[in-house]
């Protein structure tokens, strides 16, 4: 096989792109590029009936986007093509072919129904279902009479008998099966198409694939892709079995939990950045020496050890991606922000798709105000949700602070300087603050707390003068207003 680092990442084209997959295709992109490899992708599509249109074209164009490229594949080909198991039918045909005629595998009639009784009398015989065996060595006059029949075969491989398979797992060390394990197992459907272990074991050997990093419920795989080297004289690559995927109870993460956004294309559309979402998936299952969380892709590359893939289930824990997401905002341009969050304040109707320059200006300051608070771009339509309401319901908390004794000459005062500016500008209402605390000698808290409350709805929020300043003149007037009223 050489010394040639090459690592698979193989899609079937059913969907989207899950953290889980994304997480994979990112474990095998960092242990080749740490190592010089090569990284291909591979695009399973032989189960037809879970294929959907679109398939493939979105996991790659969501690869794209977390920031992956390839060396090989369907989209861009390669020395070791075709990339689609569909395209490569008649390679499979030729080693099915060679192992019929060697003995090593041999076509099976059993019907569904047949093969379904079987395996209930194991199970009620306390015995793990497998298959028995039962047309292992059919006679001539017993295949013509089930093709007499009308039946279809499939295609069983001979599994050897008091075999033992150990591997050397990179994650978990050495892992032993017996062949006793494993009933002869299906190569080719009945419907002529080989299946999965069948398939990647031939395609593994032919795109000369020397490493393969996957997760860890492809292990009971890992001897049947064994067998089929073995009875071709192939060298088996080196196998790793990443730890499964949890959620905050520790419970597998699945497709059912709907509180945990699963898929990339969610994250995309919510606003998070691809930068931040390489990182957090690169930590599930992984981690670098010392305290650091936050690297670009070029230092992963240069860190990745396979030696530190845990060893421990990964926690998914969704307020940390938000933290990080949030940390990788505020490294980001204010430009790159108003691109991430502006549409979905267009989409939520609180501004017109079609916006003047006088409106896109308002806007971009509008998000300004939120840029080191964002955790991803949806977000800023409930964090501006202030600047669009006309009625404001005070809650129990902005109530305590209105009826504080000194609110009404504080709320008085700063409308008489508000009303005195001749240019608003944030500076100019910074002004009329100061000059209010100085007429009414109130504070700190004392004074700003009523003025944000009345004029915001919040007892917390952006700088005051600028959430003013973009509030704008009537609305401040009209707030205040009918606050003195409120608490007369």
């Amino acid at each position: 096989m050489g010394n040639e680092v090459r690592v698979r990442y193989a899609p079937s084209p059913t969907g989207h792109l899950h953290i889980g997959n994304a997480r994979t295709a990112l474990f095998n992109y960092l242990y080749a590029k740490h190592l010089g490899g090569s990284f291909i992708i591979r695009t399973e599509d032989t189960d037809d009936k879970r294929n959907v249109e679109g398939g493939e074209e979105s996991q790659l164009r969501y690869l794209k986007w977390l920031g992956l490229e390839w060396d090989e594949g369907a989209d861009i080909g390669g020395e070791y093509g075709p990339y689609r198991q569909t395209e490569r039918l008649d390679i499979y045909q030729k080693y099915v072919d060679e192992l019929l005629e060697r003995g090593l595998a041999y076509k099976c009639y059993m019907t569904e129904e047949e093969l379904e009784a079987e395996r209930e009398e194991q199970r009620a015989n306390g015995q793990v279902p497998k298959y028995s065996g039962a047309h292992r060595d059919l006679t001539e006059d017993q295949i013509k009479q089930f093709e007499a029949e009308g039946r279809k075969p499939s295609i069983r491989f001979r599994v050897p008998q008091n075999k033992t398979y150990t591997f050397n797992d990179i994650v978990r060390g050495n892992i032993t099966f017996e062949s006793s394990d494993f009933g002869d197992w299906v190569i080719v459907k009945k419907n002529g198409i080989p299946t999965y272990n069948f398939a990647v074991a031939i395609d593994d050997h032919h795109m000369k694939i020397s490493h393969v990093l996957r997760g860890e419920e492809h292990i009971s795989n890992t001897p049947k892709q064994m067998m089929i080297f073995e009875a071709f004289g192939w060298d088996a690559p080196q196998y790793g079995h990443m730890t499964l995927i949890l959620n905050e109870n520790r419970k597998k993460l699945s497709k059912r939990d709907e509180h945990i956004l699963q898929f990339i294309e969610q994250y995309k559309n919510l606003g998070y950045l691809p930068e931040a979402l390489f990182n957090f998936i690169t930590l599930l299952g992984w981690s670098p020496v010392g305290e650091e969380e936050l690297f670009t892709q070029e230092e992963f590359i240069k860190i990745f050890d396979p030696e530190r893939l845990s060893t421990s289930p990964a926690i998914f824990d969704p307020a940390k991606l938000k933290w990080m997401n949030n940390q990788y905002i505020k490294q980001a341009s204010l430009d790159e922000v108003v691109e991430l969050s502006l549409p979905h304040l267009i989409e939520a109707g609180k501004l017109p798709a079609d916006m003047n320059e006088k409106q896109k200006e308002w806007a971009v300051d509008l998000i300004s105000l939120y840029h080191e608070q964002l955790s991803y771009g949806a977000e800023i339509v409930e964090l501006t949700d202030l600047f669009f309401q006309t009625e404001i319901n005070y809650s129990e908390e902005a109530m305590a602070v209105l009826r504080e004794e000194q609110v009404p000459e504080v709320l008085q005062g700063f409308l008489e300087q508000f009303s005195n500016i001749e240019e608003l500008s944030p500076e100019a209402i910074k002004a009329s603050i100061k000059a209010t605390q100085k007429a009414t000698k109130q504070k700190g808290k004392k004074l700003f707390m009523p003025i944000r409350v009345a004029t915001t709805g919040q007892v917390h929020g952006p700088e005051l003068p600028n959430a003013i300043y973009l509030l704008g003149e009537d609305i401040i007037r009209t707030r205040v207003k009918n606050v003195l009223e409120l608490i007369k």
